[in-house]
C-alpha cells in the first residue's frame, strides 16, 4: 500500500495534536512530522520531538532555502512543515501524521494530491470555551480572539474531506483511525489489488466458459 499524508486541523483547543499523537502511539503503521517553529518550548516540550525550535533567523533562512512545504505565523511565532520530515516518514512505508492550520492543509493538498483531510471539531460552544481555559483561564486575555478565530475556521471545514467531533478522545481516536483504514483500502493506494480484481475477473470468466461447455452452449 502507498503510504500518504493524514493533516488533523481544528480550532485551537479543539484536540488535533492529542490524536495525532495518540495515533502515532498506537500504531507502527504511522509516523510524526516533526514541525518547525520559533516559539519557545513549553514545559516539558523536547527538541527534535514536540517541534523543532529554531530561532528566528534560522527559521527564515529554511523559507528563503525552499525547506518548508508550508509556514504560518500564529500567536506571534512561526510555524512549518519541512518536507524533509513528510519525505523521511513516507519513505519508511509509514503514513505521516500532521496536526496543522487551515492554510497549510492546502499547502499540502496542493504539493501531495493524495492526502486526508480530517478536520476536528469540538461538540459544542461550551465545550471549547472550557478547553480554552474559561473566561477565568490564564488565557483569558487571548479568548475572544481566540474564539472569533475559530468561528473563521470552522467556515472553512467543508474544505476537508472528513469532520471528526471530538466529544470523547478515544472515540475520536478511534474514528480517526478508521478513516485512515478505509482510505488505505482504495484501489488506487493498493496496486496489487487491481490485480487481485483482475486476477478474480479472468477466472470467473472461464469458470463461466466452462459451465456453458458443459451445459451444451446455452
Amino acid at each position: 500500500m502507498k503510504a500518504f499524508p493524514l493533516v488533523l486541523s481544528a480550532p485551537s483547543g479543539g484536540g488535533k495534536t492529542t490524536i495525532a499523537n495518540a495515533l502515532v502511539a498506537a500504531r507502527d503503521d504511522i509516523g510524526y512530522s516533526v514541525s518547525a517553529t520559533t516559539r519557545p518550548p513549553r514545559p516539558g516540550e523536547r527538541d527534535g520531538t514536540d517541534y523543532h525550535f529554531v530561532s528566528a533567523a534560522e527559521f527564515e533562512r529554511r523559507v528563503q532555502a525552499g525547506e518548508f512545504l508550508e509556514c504560518a505565523e500564529y500567536g506571534g511565532a512561526r510555524y512549518g512543515t519541512l518536507q524533509a520530515e513528510v519525505e523521511r516518514v513516507l519513505a519508511s512505508g509509514r503514513h505521516v501524521v500532521l496536526d496543522i492550520e487551515i492554510e497549510g492543509a492546502r499547502a499540502i493538498r496542493r504539493r501531495y494530491p493524495d492526502a486526508v483531510l480530517v478536520f476536528i471539531v469540538p461538540p459544542s460552544a461550551e465545550e471549547l470555551l472550557q478547553r480554552l481555559g474559561g473566561p477565568d483561564g490564564t488565557r483569558a486575555a487571548s479568548l475572544v480572539s481566540r474564539l472569533r478565530r475559530a468561528v473563521e475556521e470552522l467556515r472553512v471545514a467543508p474544505e476537508y474531506d472528513y469532520v471528526v467531533v471530538n466529544a470523547d478522545r478515544t472515540e475520536a481516536v478511534a474514528e480517526v483511525a478508521a478513516i485512515l483504514d478505509a482510505e488505505g483500502r482504495r484501489p488506487r493506494r493498493n496496486p496489487e489489488l487491481a490485480d487481485v480484481v483482475a486476477e478474480l475477473g479472468r477466472d470467473l470468466g472461464s469458470l463461466a466458459d466452462r459451465l456453458q461447455g458443459r451445459q451444451g452452449g446455452v
